[in-house]
């Protein structure tokens, strides 16, 4: 079992079992949405469990994807695909340790201009 909050507490999460690697996200959304690249790990709807969900806002970035951040703190934390099984959770919101290592970076040919990938973690344009 796996915990995690936004910063100011009003929004708490477990996930069931082990986290499957996550993968650092440089898209624009992503990065206009937390102010740098993303790293989620995807979990299974049903493996998650939110308390003050009531405190979650959703906004949709795209026609198939939404994003969900704490609505007092501005936190963000899910990524959600809603017509699929899977979550997408950010990884900075949950209490170490997590068990898990970072996968792979996704959507490098939109990153940041001011930073540059040197982990040697395979890299996807797109």
């Amino acid at each position: 079992m796996h915990k995690g909050s936004c910063l100011c507490g009003a929004v708490r999460f477990t996930v069931k079992g082990d986290l499957p690697p996550p993968d650092a996200c440089h898209c624009t959304i992503c990065r206009k949405h937390t102010g740098h690249f993303y790293a989620g790990t995807d979990v299974k709807k049903a493996d998650l469990t939110v308390e003050g969900a009531e405190n979650v806002t959703w906004f949709d970035s795209s026609p198939k994807v939404r994003r969900g951040f704490c609505k007092t703190c501005g936190s963000s934390l899910f990524f959600d695909p809603p017509h699929l099984d899977w979550i997408g959770v950010s990884m900075g919101a949950f209490e170490k340790p997590t068990g898990t290592k970072l996968a792979l970076h996704i959507f490098v040919d939109d990153k940041g201009d001011y930073y540059e990938i040197c982990d040697g973690l395979p890299q996807n344009g797109q």
